[in-house]
């Protein structure tokens, strides 16, 4: 069996991460997958959260994704997601205030706002503040 698989993630504008792993932990919709090489065949709806994968020099990198689809065939795993972000690419303080405002709207419900569509808004936020913490070598 090989030590390996392809992983691949990509959104509709661009292709993020194409390499070689070792391990990758995916957010279903459903729970957490975790990936490891000669996983079964899959396919199912990717949540939202942090994807996390191992290279195989021992290097773990760290992305938040929402929505999409994942897919396991043979030693290849593709994400395709909806929209993916490096945490170099999330601003840690419009992160954290992102999250204020959700939990806001989630604790405190206008009428008219839609329950749903916030608590997204949370699982997102939450999402970004933690890979950004990370990034800062912050433990969350």
């Amino acid at each position: 069996m090989p030590d390996t698989f392809l992983l691949e993630i990509a959104t509709p504008e661009k292709l993020l991460v194409c390499e070689p792993v070792t391990e990758a932990q995916i957010p279903a919709e459903s729970g957490y997958l975790g990936i490891l090489p000669g996983h079964a065949p899959l396919l199912a709806e990717l949540g939202i959260g942090e994807l996390s994968y191992s290279l195989a020099t021992g290097q773990r990198h760290h992305l938040g994704v929402h929505g999409g689809w994942i897919e396991v065939t043979g030693n290849n795993v593709r994400v395709m997601a909806h929209t993916a972000e490096h945490p170099d690419s999330i601003d840690a303080a419009r992160a954290e205030a992102a999250l204020q405002r959700a939990v806001d709207r989630v604790h405190r419900p206008q009428p008219g706002i839609d329950i749903a569509r916030a608590l997204n808004a949370l699982r997102r936020a939450q999402t970004r503040v933690k890979i950004t913490g990370q990034r800062l070598g912050n433990s969350r």
